[in-house]
């Protein structure tokens, strides 16, 4: 490529000049990138927008979740014992009483050997751990069979359920402990291929719950009474969708779980924030400064706006939602088998809009609905959670095709930059091998005149 050399013999800032044309050639470019960063711009500005539509959309998914009205809170009389619901679609409010006949042991199996003995197997080469009904396990065996060589040879074998520990006594012996890593009868133990006795110091056991009473003998139950066991300290199974955890025998503990009213009050309040996020996001987006006469990103776009009078309008009109219990197959009755359920003011249910055009939600006014009639309040609810992830999805669909032609543009706008990036080095090469050549021209005219001039001066 040529190198431009500023005039040497005309003078010129060559170099200078050649920038100069470059701006003027760079002209067209400059407006592309301009495009680019503007478009670049309003993108981001419609995914701030897109964000938060999808927190709608999500917050309106879980208010329309049946679990999320099936939920319940559970709670104990007793420090021993924990309740924990579990929010699944069986949760149901109840409660129960119960003793806690006994609580889930693990297996503890130990072995004493005298403190000189240096190979605690039986020759066979390796042990077998059997845990329950489950697989015999063979723990291959290195040369040190020391209790202590033992045990680290049970610890290095996967997926036996047996943990292995020495301990040692006061006269020196070594006790060979080996423990269950589960609890409950069904995963009790038995180990061959050691020498020595063995002892059980802990049998394993399940964890039993009586609910009722027993007869004056202390064993039989009496009338309708029942016992539950479990391997672990966990029940699953006697409160419907709670899970009880139980840590010491006791009597009369009482569990209960009630509708968890507080937690759908606060799934409606999610959604009534992330309508308000998504207003704000909007106004955000399409303000427009009178008194600097600048707008912002996305200040003419009607779509973006429209997003907040659609909002305001779910609210402002009224629930109406389908019918979960429309049967297509009688006549379709607005009293007796609507199709759609005019449900009304959304302040039966405790939002409202106020003054700034922002929604509320008062708790306390949902709560007393709910308590009033707990199945027309969740139906609603479930609908208005349903039309507001409806509503947000549809709009945030709009938004992604807007963004995906955007982005679209944009790619080709970048690629029009590229290829002007080409054009650009090849015109400043031509400029710069044009000045250079025009400065070698002056430099043969300027040598022609030295020699003329030399001739001339030598005939005089």
């Amino acid at each position: 490529m040529s190198t431009a050399i500023d005039g040497l013999v005309s003078g010129l800032s060559t170099s200078s000049l050649i920038s100069s044309l470059m701006k003027v050639e760079a002209a067209p470019q400059d407006r592309l990138k301009t495009k680019v960063k503007t478009a670049q711009t309003t993108v981001a500005s419609y995914q701030t927008v897109n964000k938060q539509l999808a927190a709608l959309k999500t917050a309106g998914s879980t208010l329309g979740d049946l679990a999320t009205w099936r939920s319940v809170k559970a709670s104990s009389s007793s420090s021993s014992v924990s309740a924990t619901a579990t929010n699944s679609l069986t949760a149901a409010a109840g409660s129960t009483t119960f003793d806690v006949v006994s609580t889930a042991k693990a297996q503890v199996t130990t072995t004493e050997y005298d403190k000189d003995t240096t190979d605690i197997t039986d020759g066979s080469g390796s042990l077998t751990i059997k845990v329950g009904s489950g697989a015999d396990v063979t723990v291959n065996l290195t040369d040190d069979k020391t209790p202590a060589g033992i045990a680290a040879a049970i610890n290095s074998t996967s997926g036996i359920g047996v943990r292995a520990g020495v301990v040692k006594t006061a006269d020196g012996n070594s006790i060979l402990q080996l423990t269950s890593t589960k609890t409950g009868t069904e995963n009790t133990f038995e180990v061959t291929g050691l020498t020595g006795t063995s002892n059980v110091v802990t049998a394993a056991s399940d964890a039993k719950i009586r609910v009722g009473s027993v007869e004056a003998d202390g064993v039989t139950l009496t009338p309708g009474s029942y016992e539950v066991t479990s391997s672990s300290n966990t029940f699953t199974g006697l409160l419907s969708g709670v899970s009880i955890t139980v840590t010491k025998p006791e009597t009369g503990v009482n569990v209960s779980a009630v509708n968890d009213i507080d937690g759908i009050a606060g799934k409606i309040q999610a959604m009534v924030d992330a309508a308000n996020g998504t207003l704000s996001e909007v106004a955000s987006q399409t303000a427009y400064d009178a008194s600097t006469k600048k707008g912002s990103p996305l200040s003419g776009d009607f779509m973006v706006r429209n997003i907040r009078q659609t909002l305001l309008s779910a609210v402002s009109v009224g629930l109406s939602y389908d019918n979960p219990r429309f049967d297509s197959k009688l006549p379709e009755d607005s009293t007796t088998n609507p199709k759609t359920v005019a449900f009304g003011s959304l302040s039966k249910l405790g939002i409202q809009l106020d003054s700034t055009g922002a929604l509320t939600f008062d708790a306390e006014k949902f709560k007393t609905a709910y308590n009033a009639d707990p199945n027309a309040i969740k139906e609603a609810g479930i609908g208005l959670g349903d039309n507001f992830e409806a509503l947000a999805d549809k709009q945030s669909k709009s938004i992604t095709s807007v963004i995906t032609g955007r982005n679209s543009d944009i790619d080709s706008l970048n690629k029009q930059i590229s290829e002007w990036d080409t054009r650009l080095v090849a015109k400043r090469a031509t400029l710069q091998k044009t000045y250079t050549s025009l400065e070698t021209a002056l430099g043969k005219l300027q040598n022609q005149s030295t020699w003329l001039a030399g001739q001339l001066a030598g005939l005089s």
